[in-house]
């Protein structure tokens, strides 16, 4: 997701450190002290406008949610937006999700959201995809015993990919999903800004989870 940069977007971001984290290493094994109350916590990885995060945390307020996005603007909006719900249980990463060991600690996350990741195409990009085995193995480290990741994308070869890449890595599926939005599990589905527009153009959601 590119967008032009705002130059309100930092000061937006300075402004509420209550919300948004830049510097994620400081937290790393104490992101309970960020939330109201000690949950499981789930993360986004690749948050863009944060549709899907607040809608999460507004459904689930068991749960703890992190959304995590490299692109300062579009972490700007999403945190615009997180501000008129002013969910305890919401908190935000400026970072590169890429980088998580360097955030969370072994085992201290309970789920793994990647939403219409970039599907990289070439071949010789692969090992940028986020499914690809090194990033299998960072979610492994992050997660709890059995933790999940659950994966959402429109483009059908990435998700192909995925499936095999997970399967390969000895990943245990809980459900595949080739048409999201005409199936049962789409009656408790949250959607994604891509995932609203792609849908609505009869565009079939692809959505697979899975555990370690």
């Amino acid at each position: 997701m590119r967008v032009r940069n705002k130059p309100w977007a930092p000061e937006l971001i300075e402004a509420h450190p209550d919300l948004i984290v830049e510097k994620g290493q400081e937290f790393k094994g104490k992101w309970h002290e960020r939330f109201a109350k000690k949950q499981p916590l789930f993360i986004e990885v690749g948050t863009g406008k944060g549709q899907f995060i607040i809608n999460m945390a507004k459904k689930y307020p068991q749960y703890n949610f992190i959304g995590i996005e490299i692109q300062k603007t579009v972490i700007a909006i999403a945190l615009k937006n997180a501000l008129e719900e002013q969910l305890p249980n919401l908190q935000f990463l400026y970072a590169d999700g890429a980088e998580l060991t360097d955030y969370f600690e072994d085992h201290e996350v309970s789920k793994v959201f990647l939403n219409f990741s970039d599907p990289w195409p070439k071949t010789r990009h692969e090992k940028r995809r986020l499914t690809f085995k090194s990033f299998l193995k960072v979610y492994e480290q992050i997660l709890i015993e059995h933790g999940v990741v659950e994966f959402k994308t429109d483009n059908q070869g990435l998700f192909e990919y995925s499936l095999s890449s997970l399967n390969n890595y000895g990943m245990y599926f809980d459900g595949v999903w080739l048409d999201l939005h005409h199936s049962e599990e789409n009656d408790e589905n949250v959607e994604t800004e891509y995932e609203h527009k792609f849908s609505a153009k009869g565009q079939p959601i692809y959505k697979v989870r899975a555990h370690f």
